[in-house]
């Protein structure tokens, strides 16, 4: 997948970032900074030469669970802007909680930014980043902080701290333990990292304001005690760094220069800029500091993307795994068959602000089906088949082992793409829905005595249909109207309203196709609190067993046609395989939920 370079910079929509980011380059804001091609303190960033990259910012997802639709927002918005600036985007895995991260959702992150269409790799060097790696810096850095009496070894309860902390009207108190020497305190945090005391007995307190407006600031937790196997250092630590002193310090080791967020970090601000001040006045960090930025989280319709939510809806069962495609996860969508493109597309369309926004889940259809239209082959298929017989095929052609060729185009503007083979015969499939014994006012296709057209095939006239013990239409009967074939001189002649899709019966190839809808039946599935499970689409997949034509027989998985009259399907990259052909389908041509 290709993205526009930096040349189409000028028909890029501006926001308040690249605003930001253009003031920056103007008044050289990072001009000077130096960069020694990996992650370092202060004295091994100035060992090395000006960094070539005019900014730096970086994806920084936590290894806990799959990537939904929302991360292609921060996805797309940071490498965006680096390839936009002449600069680098990293890659990091913000892997400091042992409990929840694991390698398997290392490997699919990875993947789904490699899917997007992004690199991190620039000027011949990778810039993929664990923050784990740093521990050894954060320990260092927490020592300075104790050491500067900006730290301090709190040994009150969780209870007791959390009551001692204040609300937003009432001032925190300070600790009993706030007013110890800062070699009582290195001598604590040493214990801490030795495995001398129990896990949650302490924790390493930022010492800044109690009484401060700002809850965060109120000496915010910088480490804690877990004994917890960590999926890349193993059982090396049992103290841990919080989320909020970690990932600042990483921002600055890789010298970013602009950290994108999303709004609910914004409180956090003023705690990153106070700890990265902190520790380069302490010479451990390079200035100029990284500065931190909020955006608007992008919200579609019909979705949860809460992780514990969608942990429950795989455990409990109602999906197939993380990948299932009804999900939001970006595997799931792949697997339903969504391009890159139009999610990327998506994702540029909805702006960047400091407001969250929503957009309806139609709207991703809408790209995908502008990405799809113009590079999807067509194909034939029937989704609900019905039994057609052409009584007087053998009378007319000699022969019921008669089979008559017809042809359609791959595309009909792609030329290149060739044209689809196959053959009608006396019985063909067609959608049980295009016969009607009793037709309703305005229905143009096949009742006793109507004429409708096979597509690329003949006209045929209804005579009637064949029903079992039960009453239930087991075929539709009718006659071929000789010299009407599609592509010959006497197509024309007769008139008809209604075209037929269709699969002759002697070759059509039978198939598994999935027919999925929305997961949820409300836009806002969990708005208000509510049990997003009370609102669960019990349509929203549907399974058929189907008839494709020929050309499907050998078709690879991955691929996205158009069903013709149906909308796109794709074959299933798991469970598809040559002589069990299984689709799914990724949208209809025209949005119909709810209709």
């Amino acid at each position: 997948m290709s993205h526009p370079n930096s040349d189409d910079l000028q028909v890029k929509p501006s926001n308040f970032l690249r605003a930001i980011i253009e003031r920056d380059l103007e008044a050289g804001t990072n001009a000077g900074r130096h960069f020694a091609g990996t992650p370092g303190d202060a004295a091994h960033q100035a060992a090395g030469p000006i960094d070539p990259a005019k900014i730096r910012t970086r994806f920084p997802p936590e290894p806990n669970g799959y990537l939904h639709v929302g991360h292609a927002k921060s996805i797309c918005l940071n490498f965006g802007l680096a390839r936009d600036y002449g600069g680098v985007c990293h890659l990091r895995f913000d892997d400091t909680n042992p409990e929840k991260e694991e390698q398997e959702y290392v490997d699919a992150i990875k993947e789904m930014v490699a899917w997007l269409g992004w690199s991190w790799d620039a000027n011949d060097t990778s810039h993929l980043f664990y923050a784990s790696n740093y521990f050894d810096f954060m320990y260092r850095a927490a020592e300075y902080l104790i050491s500067a009496g900006l730290a301090y070894v709190d040994e009150q309860t969780p209870e007791e701290m959390r009551a001692n902390r204040g609300d937003f009207t009432t001032p925190g108190t300070d600790s009993p333990f706030r007013a110890r020497t800062p070699e009582e305190n290195l001598l604590r945090f040493r214990e801490m990292r030795d495995g001398q005391h129990a896990d949650g007995s302490m924790v390493l307190r930022a010492k800044i304001d109690m009484a401060s407006p700002n809850i965060n600031l109120r000496d915010p937790a910088l480490y804690r005690i877990r004994r917890a196997t960590h999926h890349n250092t193993g059982d090396r630590w049992c103290i841990y760094p919080m989320y909020t002193y970690a990932h600042p310090i990483e921002d600055a080791l890789e010298q970013i220069t602009h950290s994108i967020c999303t709004l609910e970090f914004e409180d956090q601000r003023p705690f990153y800029d106070w700890l990265l001040e902190s520790l380069a006045d302490g010479g451990l960090l390079a200035r100029p500091l990284p500065k931190q930025y909020e955006f608007g989280r992008l919200n579609l319709s019909y979705v949860v993307t809460s992780k514990r939510k969608l942990r429950q809806l795989v455990d409990e069962g109602h999906v197939n795994g993380w990948d299932d495609p009804r999900m939001p996860t970006l595997v799931g969508m792949r697997r339903r068959g969504y391009t890159p493109e139009s999610i990327v597309a998506m994702v540029d369309s909805s702006g960047t602000t400091k407001a969250n926004a929503w957009l309806d889940y139609s709207v991703l259809d809408g790209y995908l089906r502008a990405d799809l239209e113009g590079k999807a082959a067509r194909a034939s298929a029937v989704l609900e088949p019905l039994k057609l017989k052409l009584t007087n095929w053998a009378e007319l052609f000699g022969s019921d082992g008669h089979r008559e060729p017809c042809s359609a185009p791959a595309h009909p503007h792609l030329p290149e793409l060739g044209t689809r083979q196959f053959s009608l015969g006396p019985e063909v499939w067609i959608e049980r829905e295009d016969f009607m014994e009793v037709p309703v006012k305005g229905y143009h296709r096949l009742y006793p005595g109507n004429k409708a057209r096979l597509k690329y095939g003949y006209v045929i006239e209804c005579t009637g249909c064949q029903k079992d013990a039960e009453g239930q239409i087991t075929a539709v009967l009718a006659t071929v109207v000789p010299d009407t074939k599609s592509g010959t001189p006497g197509a024309d002649a007769v008139k008809v309203k209604g075209v037929i899709t269709w699969v002759g019966a002697h070759e059509a190839v039978a198939a598994e196709v999935r027919l999925y809808d929305r997961l949820f039946t409300e836009a806002q599935p969990d708005a208000g609190g509510r049990d997003f499970l009370e609102v669960l689409n019990p349509a929203s997949l549907k399974v058929v067993s189907a008839y494709l034509e020929p050309s499907l027989a050998e078709v690879a998985a991955d691929t996205r046609l158009q069903f013709e009259r149906h909308g796109y399907f794709v074959a299933d990259r798991v469970d598809h395989r040559p002589g069990k052909p299984v689709f799914n389908k990724i949208t209809g041509l025209r949005d119909s939920f709810g209709k």
